[in-house]
């Protein structure tokens, strides 16, 4: 038993000092525990802790068994020189008694009442004191409560807690975004390019933030969003416009001002996603809405991106 608890003691040494040691991983074990490192040192870890609780209860029961005998032992014995045999009571049964105060059976006619219905007699029998310590223990606990939480303040209450814990985040989500400065898009001087890494990140914010749902994936509409893909648009289908409405959203439409939960370089990554969908003619698509729009063609990208403090 000594090896095995140094062996797991050790185990674990090791496994707190990889620990330190590792760079942080982005994913967790419970993400993927089939192809994490660490699989087989929590499976040989799963695997002592069961041998050693095995071992333990196999230990237990030999020592009841050895216990039997050893009574048995003594039964024979007594039997043997003719003298009556009084069973050794062990400190478990010790125990027992004065936890739960028993009172043995040849004592049970003291505490008899006056009782009896159909042959069953009623015993005078007192809460244990296991239980009554338990109440007590209770009582004490809600007076400590009461006036570490409520008279004294000592310690916030649940709620108290969690708003601690909001600010707690809101002032590590400042400092992260102040550690990362964004760049500051110029609407006024922006001009559609088919930029590819720019378009191609904007349909991955676009997919993610579910914007399919009203629009559908391939900017065809449905019944709640418009037809992104022809020469129609309720609120303008200059680059500009979009860019504005996308950043400003439509909130009696129901779509969201997606420029307060995205970073402006994604808002202009969108736009020029939703500029490239036109004339792709998605299959099914909705019909056309608002005035037609026609944009002037252009050469350059006059984009005007500045990095803010």
């Amino acid at each position: 038993m000594r090896k095995a608890a140094f062996f797991i003691l050790t185990m674990f040494v090791a496994l707190g000092a990889m620990a330190q040691t590792a760079e942080p991983a982005q994913k967790t074990f419970w993400d993927d525990p089939v192809n994490d490192p660490l699989l087989p040192v929590y499976l040989l870890t799963a695997f002592v802790f069961i041998v050693i609780v095995l071992v333990a209860f196999v230990a237990l029961y030999l020592i009841r068994i050895l216990n039997m005998l050893a009574d048995q032992a003594e039964q024979e014995k007594a039997q043997r020189l003719g003298v009556s045999y009084a069973p050794k009571v062990t400190w478990w049964q010790k125990f027992l008694e004065t936890v739960n105060a028993r009172v043995p059976m040849e004592k049970e006619k003291e505490i008899e009442l006056d009782h009896n219905y159909d042959g069953i007699r009623e015993l005078d029998n007192h809460l244990p004191p296991w239980w009554k310590w338990l109440f007590y223990g209770t009582i004490v606990f809600a007076v400590v409560y009461i006036i570490v939480y409520h008279f004294t303040d000592s310690l916030p209450l649940q709620e108290q807690e969690y708003q601690n814990e909001v600010t707690q985040a809101e002032v590590q989500a400042r400092k992260f975004q102040a550690s990362q400065p964004q760049a500051v898009i110029d609407e006024n001087a922006l001009v559609y390019t088919p930029d590819a890494a720019s378009i191609g990140k904007g349909k991955v914010v676009f997919t993610n933030n579910n914007c399919g749902s009203c629009h559908r994936n391939d900017g065809g509409g449905n019944a709640i969003g418009p037809n992104l893909t022809d020469d129609y648009w309720i609120h303008g289908g200059d680059v500009k416009q979009v860019f504005l409405t996308i950043k400003n959203g439509v909130i009696e439409k129901g779509m969201p001002a997606w420029g307060k939960s995205m970073s402006p370089q994604d808002v202009k990554d969108v736009t020029f996603y939703v500029m490239s969908l036109l004339g792709s003619n998605p299959a099914e698509a909705k019909g056309p809405q608002g005035e037609l729009f026609k944009p002037a063609p252009v050469e350059s990208d006059s984009t005007k991106v500045q990095a803010s403090m």
